[in-house]
């Protein structure tokens, strides 16, 4: 052993096995970091889980709707006076005239169940979702041979009494609330422990139109949902093409020169420009210029369209550009041509996330408010629309405007709603997500 080595030895320095004090603070400043990581993660978890919780807390009730069966006396002289079961003349009597039978039904039915009401006709009538009324008297035109009978109909209850199963309601509430009194709270409860009020999953939440400011029990998402599929299939037909063909040409084809790097400069600002710009360039153009109809699903879809392109551009050239050169130098020296080394080897490996990123545009688009307010697609909408291609030009919603739309009314009853339409948003997004991880699984190739 020489001195050195022994000196070194004894001094502890220049040694391997032994940490000075600047290995100590890195070392710790490490730990730090990987300890600032973990808590940057879990505050985000919790915050997502919390999210979630509330989300599912306020908006899980909308999918349950409580219901009364009821036996309805359909009274030929009140809905048939000329006794012909002509449709086209019973179509004249209002809906004023199916009131009563629906309060006398169910003023039957409570006696039927041996249920003493302490509660006038007026508050029986309120019990019930004026809904209803419509409903029934779209039964009987649909069958007039059921008039004349008596019939049993399971009809929406009203708001308030839906909302005291869901828990929103309660005997102190009721005190103060105009629209309904413990009395009839209590006489909802005896009718459901005779097993003629139930409580059940609401299919008329996805499959219904929006309801007015009164009905909050038969609002639904029938028209938005089909909305937002009209838009995307508007943004999908689109948006795609343009937006592949844009990339392929200024990745692979284009010069390197001012024009083209003035256009991917472009590109990139679009990309980062507030979605209401676009809603006001679409009522411009769109509306304004071309004269295609408010609310319409073709406008919808061509505003997010303009918005979607710049996303889509990024993320095929992303795409393109990961494909190694040696492919194309590859498919050159075989002999190919420039088109057929793109079209037939380097795009078929950016396939995976050219459809990635298509997919994820297009759930940033559905989840879009700004732009649509702007374009009238805010309007309240009964109707659904025709079958495409009629049906784009047709007036409709979209889910992320009927849910700011529920928000905006003062009963309680719409923001259960709201919250219910924002589970099924997620979900949808959360579909398009997983299509994307498919996709890009089932078009993988290695190389």
């Amino acid at each position: 052993m020489t001195d050195a080595t022994r000196g070194n030895g004894r001094a502890g320095q220049g040694s391997l096995l032994v940490s000075d004090a600047r290995t100590a603070r890195r070392n710790a400043a490490e730990r730090r970091f990987r300890i600032y990581g973990l808590l940057a993660v879990s505050i985000g978890i919790v915050a997502l889980v919390v999210l979630l919780v509330s989300i599912l807390a306020n908006g899980a009730s909308a999918f349950r709707q409580t219901t009364i069966r009821i036996d309805v006396p359909l009274d030929a002289a009140r809905l048939d006076p000329s006794g012909t079961r002509d449709p086209a003349a019973m179509a004249g009597v209002t809906t004023f005239r199916y009131a009563p039978l629906l309060r006398e039904g169910l003023a039957a039915t409570i006696a039927a169940a041996g249920i003493e009401a302490e509660v006038d006709d007026r508050a029986l009538d309120e019990m019930i979702s004026d809904e209803s009324v419509a409903q029934l008297r779209r039964h009987v035109l649909a069958n007039p041979d059921l008039v004349g009978q008596t019939v049993p109909v399971e009809v929406l209850a009203s708001g308030r009494i839906d909302g005291f199963f869901k828990g929103r309601v309660t005997y102190a509430s009721a005190e103060l609330d105009s629209n309904v009194t413990p009395e009839q709270l209590r006489l909802a409860e005896e009718l459901r422990d005779a097993e003629l009020l139930r409580t059940g999953f609401n299919w008329r939440f996805l499959t219904a139109p929006d309801g007015s400011d009164t009905r909050p029990e038969a609002a639904g998402l029938g028209v938005a949902i089909l909305g937002s599929i009209y838009m995307m299939l508007i943004v999908l037909a689109l948006a795609l093409p343009i937006g592949v063909a844009a990339s392929i040409y200024l990745e692979e084809f284009a010069p390197q020169n001012r024009w083209t790097d003035v256009i991917e400069v472009n590109i990139s600002n679009l990309a980062a420009v507030p979605s209401i710009v676009f809603g006001i360039l679409g009522l411009a153009i769109f509306i304004n210029f071309m004269g295609l109809p408010q609310s319409a699903p073709i406008v919808g879809g061509l505003v997010l369209t303009l918005m979607t392109l710049p996303t889509i551009i990024i993320a095929t050239r992303a795409a393109l550009k990961a494909v190694p050169p040696s492919i194309r130098d590859a498919a050159l020296g075989l002999g190919a041509s420039k088109m057929q080394s793109v079209f037939h080897h380097v795009l078929p490996l950016a396939m995976p996330g050219i459809l990635t990123g298509t997919i994820i545009g297009l759930a940033q688009a559905l989840g879009e408010t700004a732009p649509l307010l702007l374009i009238g697609m805010v309007a309240f909408v009964r109707e659904y629309p025709d079958a495409p291609p009629d049906g784009f030009f047709d007036p409709a919603t979209a889910l992320p405007v009927q849910i700011y739309n529920w928000t905006q009314r003062a009963d309680p009853a719409f923001v259960e709603r709201a919250g219910g339409a924002i589970i099924v948003l997620l979900l949808f997004l959360l579909a398009m997500n997983l299509t994307a991880i498919f996709l890009r699984r089932r078009f993988e190739r290695r190389w």
